[in-house]
């Protein structure tokens, strides 16, 4: 049995859950969001908890018990307390700002870097020194707040000999020795 699937699903009390057959939605203080199960795949609600079983012990299924529970705590995560990407921005001559809603970046290249931020999506900088800024992509979908925070990344991966870049926060880049001498 899916070590994951099998367990239940606490609801916290400031949100409420529906379930219609494969459509469960979830509303609290933060938004609403809903997801759509695989047919395969039963959610039920007893009191205070929401139980996901599966119909067979197939290898397919097996493996959508534990998505599908993921995905329903995921919801119930992001309507009550959200979530949050962290990024760093390490460089000289490297920036970040908050125009707006937009987030608004050097990183080095002859232009300013605009990201329009998603519906439900907002950023968060802070400026640690004058050659790092702190990042933070808050909202209440772990998918897109994680495909943001990527694309982020994207604009200026970090380089393996100086660090400069914007990374996550809690990842660690393997530097390189550069060229020695004779």
């Amino acid at each position: 049995m899916s070590r994951i699937g099998k367990q239940p699903i606490n609801i916290p009390a400031k949100v409420a859950v529906t379930v219609k057959g494969q459509h469960v939605a979830a509303k609290g203080p933060k938004g609403e969001l809903f997801v759509d199960v695989h047919p395969k795949i039963t959610v039920k609600q007893e009191g205070d908890q929401i139980v996901v079983t599966r119909s067979t012990d197939e290898r397919q299924d097996r493996a959508l018990h534990g998505l599908s529970r993921a995905l329903v705590q995921n919801i119930v995560i992001g309507v009550s307390d959200g979530y949050t990407k962290s990024l760093t921005i390490d460089g000289v001559g490297y920036a970040g700002e908050v125009k707006g809603k937009n987030l608004v970046m050097k990183l080095g290249f002859s232009h300013e870097i605009v990201v329009e931020p998603p519906t439900d999506i907002t950023f968060e900088v802070r400026r640690e020194n004058p050659t790092r800024f702190h990042i933070n992509v808050v909202g209440i979908d772990k998918q897109v707040v994680g495909q943001v925070a990527s694309e982020i990344r994207g604009l200026r991966p970090p380089e393996p000999y100086l660090g400069k870049g914007v990374r996550y926060s809690n990842e660690i880049i393997r530097r390189k020795e550069g060229k020695t001498g004779k």
